[in-house]
């Protein structure tokens, strides 16, 4: 499979060695916006491309990649609010979209989990719920996609106060070369309960991410990781 990886940080990095070590062939890598116009007949080529940029530039990555028939695995997060815009150019012009805000296999096992748990909360309106993540200080979000779509997994299947996710805190921590940590808590007066997942690197991600565009070359419609797993 030939991959074009746009976003040549420790991400990109991380997700050309394992694809190298599986066989596949790295056509571009793309590091900076200008590239995307410079290195267009390459990225054209590709099979599928892998995105982990910046909130401020995924947006036109994806157009760019749809525009030009080329599946793309997008990591990042923070452009959620263009999302349905970017899922219906995508069906329109019969393209493959698969975005997630977290590749890594136990983190969309945690959201199963998060699903579930919520649904049982949801009669013990006793425990207040909040949500924490921790990531290294060169995150450039706040809170975490991750961090928003277990929110918003909560509130979708609560009712009450639940319901609405403005009303489930995060708490956003910014430290060291932390990998990710993910808490979702529920605390009442007789006991709390939480679920929590912890990344011990990047390659986790990457993993996932080299799943997904394995899964994604070839077909066309807007997909998620449940698809996958």
């Amino acid at each position: 499979m030939k991959i074009a990886l746009i976003g040549y940080g420790k991400m990109g990095h991380a997700i050309e060695a394992l694809a190298v070590d599986k066989g596949h062939t790295i056509v571009c890598t793309i590091d900076n916006p200008d590239e995307m116009e410079q290195k267009r007949a390459l990225l054209s080529s590709a099979d599928v491309a892998i995105e982990f940029t910046t909130p401020k530039t995924a947006t036109t990555n994806l157009r760019l990649c749809i525009e030009l028939g080329v599946p793309i695995v997008c990591g990042t997060t923070g452009w959620y609010a263009d999302y349905y815009d970017i899922a219906s150019l995508c069906t329109k012009r019969g393209g493959a979209l698969l975005a997630s805000s977290n590749f890594s296999i136990g983190m969309n096992i945690m959201f199963a989990i998060n699903e579930k748990l919520a649904m049982l909360m949801d009669s013990h309106p006793e425990y207040h719920v909040d949500i924490s993540e921790t990531h290294h200080i060169h995150k450039l979000d706040a809170p975490s996609g991750t961090a928003i779509t277990l929110r918003e997994q909560i509130a979708a299947v609560s009712h009450g106060e639940r319901s609405s996710a403005e009303n489930i805190p995060i708490q956003s921590i910014r430290e060291g070369e932390i990998a990710g940590i993910h808490t979702v808590r529920y605390d009442s007066e007789i006991d709390t309960l939480t679920i929590t997942h912890e990344a011990h690197s990047r390659k986790g991600l990457a993993m996932g991410a080299l799943l997904a565009a394995e899964f994604l070359a070839g077909k066309q419609g807007v997909f998620t990781m449940k698809d996958i797993l």
